[in-house]
């Protein structure tokens, strides 16, 4: 088990675990000497993942069921698939056709809520991040209320910019509603930073970027959110968002309770390295998971994640010297703890869902053995 390095045998049945005691006898199972548990993983970023985007038409069933199954063989068993800025038209589309999806009960049980990434945006260049411009406009609730309406009420996350017109209105009823609200692609003064953490802003989206390439040394939007201890903060951890050390600092700062892991994945993440198409732009994929526009091959200018989460536990080991228990503590209970699913993803205990994952680790590798949602087996590594 996480944390502890003796060993443990855990029995489920119906769906949760029943006991948890020192091994018995041998018997029907999985797992073995060499193996170690945990709880299951929970991405609140993913803008698309194995080919699917969740940003363009044409959504099936079929293709919802392929990024559901090959988020498992990360150790994913739950994520909040991400729609960003753009028309009321394209947005609505994109929410309509995900909640449909969720009408099948594998997703509904996949799906924690549907993540809005604007379009309350900063329109700066820098903090407006590849948002398109166009689309950027103040925020509005009764915008919201439709789009929510189109999603038949699944969107449980909003990230906005304080300081565009609105917002902190927006903000407040957002809260009041049940939808937790990030700060993210923001270019606000910390005093705008404090009035939204006091309107009910819970946490930072991938801090330190969507973010100017320079701003002053001190006061800036981005301090500001990592020595607010009310606020969360999610990380980028692929080695190309964020510096090393840079993820170093900030989850010192931060600390590991108050620390997400995401991997805000485009459709080409867990994908074989190469060229995709990325809704009008064409990127390349490289073997270190760096992604960046085709036209512009080594300007230095990202084109999205091509992360997953098990890469970006393995990562925050190596680079905040983190423990292998607190790195999936911001992959698994903390994100649960975020979007109230506590009860359903986070310590092994009994009467605790079982969602867990088994792995053996080889020095600074991390190799998933299986994936269990629910109680089921809903990934097993063939080579082990």
């Amino acid at each position: 088990m996480a944390g502890s390095s003796h060993p443990v045998e855990i029995v489920v049945d119906s769906g949760r675990i029943q006991t948890i005691g020192s091994p018995s006898f041998p018997g029907p199972g999985i797992g073995g000497e060499n193996s170690w548990v945990a709880p299951a993983f929970f991405d609140v970023q993913v803008n698309g993942f194995a080919g699917v985007d969740f940003n363009s038409p044409g959504l099936t069933d079929e293709l919802m069921n392929r990024v559901i199954e090959r988020l498992r063989e990360k150790g994913v068993v739950f994520f909040c698939p991400t729609v960003i800025t753009h028309s009321f038209d394209h947005l609505a589309m994109c929410l309509r056709a995900l909640s449909e999806a969720c009408k099948a009960a594998v997703v509904a049980n996949a799906i924690a809520a549907i993540h809005l990434e604007g379009p309350y945006l900063s329109h700066e260049d820098g903090p407006r991040g590849a948002h398109p411009l166009e689309h950027i406009r103040e925020a509005s609730w009764d915008e919201f209320q439709r789009l929510q309406d189109c999603a038949e009420g699944r969107i449980g996350m909003v990230t906005l910019a304080p300081e565009v017109p609105g917002a902190l209105g927006l903000t407040q009823r957002l809260v009041e509603s049940g939808v937790v609200v990030a700060i993210g692609h923001t270019a606000a003064a910390p005093e705008t930073i404090r009035q939204a953490v006091q309107a009910g802003a819970k946490i930072s989206t991938h801090l330190g970027n969507g973010s100017h390439t320079r701003i002053p040394r001190h006061r800036n939007y981005i301090w500001e959110q990592l020595a607010c201890d009310e606020l969360w903060a999610s990380f980028i951890v692929d080695g190309h968002h964020l510096p090393p050390s840079v993820v170093k600092c900030m989850i010192r700062a931060k600390g590991c309770h108050h620390s997400i892991l995401t991997s805000d994945a485009i459709s080409a993440a867990g994908m074989p390295p190469g060229l995709y198409q990325l809704g009008s732009a064409r990127v390349v994929v490289h073997p270190n998971l760096y992604v960046e526009r085709a036209d512009s091959v080594g300007s230095g200018i990202l084109a999205g994640s091509a992360l997953d989460l098990l890469r970006g536990v393995e990562n925050v080991i190596r680079f905040a010297g983190v423990s292998q228990e607190e790195a999936i503590l911001m992959a698994s209970e903390n994100p649960a703890r975020l979007m109230g699913l506590e009860q359903r993803l986070g310590t092994i205990e009994p009467g605790r869902e079982a969602n867990l994952i088994l792995f053996r680790v080889e020095g600074s590798s991390i190799h998933l053995e299986c994936t269990v949602q629910g109680g089921d087996v809903v990934y097993k590594n063939p080579d082990c």
